[in-house]
């Protein structure tokens, strides 16, 4: 995860179009689906004339754009809708939190698409934006590829109600995919971090203290993310938008069920992450406690034996064992008997 500054937008006009974001030389693709109960019509490389036609239709048009980096075409967009500059500007500004706003006659959603990339670790935010008018959805994305795969899918095969419904059930559909999406991260990240409870208690390393550091701050993002979410659909709940009509508000609901359990999730694995840091130290310090013990034991064994060396290797004239025939072995056996006198000793304290 990177985060992205904006200090080139410092002391701009309000409404200033600045991209915000990675740098990616990718062509921006513009797909258009136009639909009612009877019909589907689907544009996968479409251009801002198809847009226009599209409109044109009394019918439900969801464009979609992916690549928001080309600010010409974002400004285009924006001119052909009438979409308000400080709205323009939030949607190119990829660190922007969760939020919705309310413009009379169409809403404006940004939401979080977690990703988990698929041989590392790391998670993968995208920042995405919806555009909710009363026949029309325009979702921008930051790149090609999305969780939305289920709703197109639905959309041609016309399963379920949502192409007998306006655009309030197409935009709940979007909304509960990248809800829904979490599920699937968290899953993968409990996993994870079983691995590393495991790793913290049996044998750390420098290594497991990296992962458990790499997992707090990914759980902290995920955080923040989603909880701004809770509001954004609490707001539409309240009925504040005229837009969302009261046969999907039971769908809504079930939606900020979700985050809600996502929320929760979140926050057990922030409490786990702690708990598994502390298990982390204090294997780390057993481990070391265990070393010292082994180290003070052996010296403290050798205490009596280094004592009698030392009096024996004096060099006084007048030392009668010296003079000794037996002295060399008998001092050996000293030696021996003190030494497994101070083992016994040790393993019937349990030190051993």
């Amino acid at each position: 995860m990177v985060f992205f500054k904006s200090k080139k937008k410092i002391g701009m006009s309000p409404g200033s179009l600045v991209y915000v974001g990675e740098r990616t030389d990718e062509p921006v693709k513009i797909s258009i689906m136009d639909y009612n109960a009877d019909r589907l019509d689907e544009f996968p490389n479409a251009t801002v004339e198809d847009i226009q036609n599209c409109m044109a239709n009394e019918s439900v048009t969801w464009i979609n754009i992916s690549g928001i980096h080309d600010l010409a075409i974002v400004e285009k967009i924006g001119k052909l809708f009438d979409l308000h500059p400080l709205l323009m500007e939030d949607i190119v500004n990829t660190n922007h939190r969760s939020k919705i706003d309310d413009y009379e006659n169409y809403l404006f959603m940004v939401l979080k698409m977690v990703f988990q990339e698929p041989e590392e670790a790391s998670l993968l935010f995208e920042h995405v934006c919806l555009v909710i008018g009363p026949d029309y959805l325009i979702s921008f994305q930051e790149r090609e590829g999305d969780v939305f795969g289920p709703v197109r899918e639905r959309l041609k095969k016309a399963k379920g109600r949502i192409r007998k419904s306006g655009v309030d059930y197409l935009a709940y559909a979007l909304i509960d995919m990248i809800v829904d999406h979490y599920y699937v991260v968290l899953e993968q990240m409990g996993e994870d971090l079983e691995v590393i409870q495991e790793e913290a208690l049996a044998s750390p390393t420098t290594k497991t203290l990296n992962a458990i550091h790499d997992a707090r701050h990914q759980v902290v993002f995920l955080r923040k993310t989603i909880w701004p979410m809770r509001e954004m659909i609490a707001s539409l709940l309240r009925g504040t938008s005229d837009l969302f009509h009261d046969d999907v508000m039971v769908y809504l609901q079930d939606v900020y069920d979700h985050v809600i359990q996502v929320i929760d999730t979140v926050e057990t694995y922030r409490d786990l992450l702690s708990s598994t840091l502390d298990t982390y130290m204090s294997s780390v310090s057993n481990k070391m406690n265990e070393i010292m013990k082994v180290l003070t034991v052996m010296a403290t064994l050798f205490i009596p034996l280094t004592f009698l060396a030392g009096v024996y290797g004096m060099n006084f004239k007048y030392m009668p064992e010296l003079e000794w025939q037996y002295a060399y072995p008998v001092f050996w056996g000293l030696v021996v008997t003190v030494f497994l006198i101070m083992v016994l000793w040790f393993r019937n304290k349990k030190w051993l």
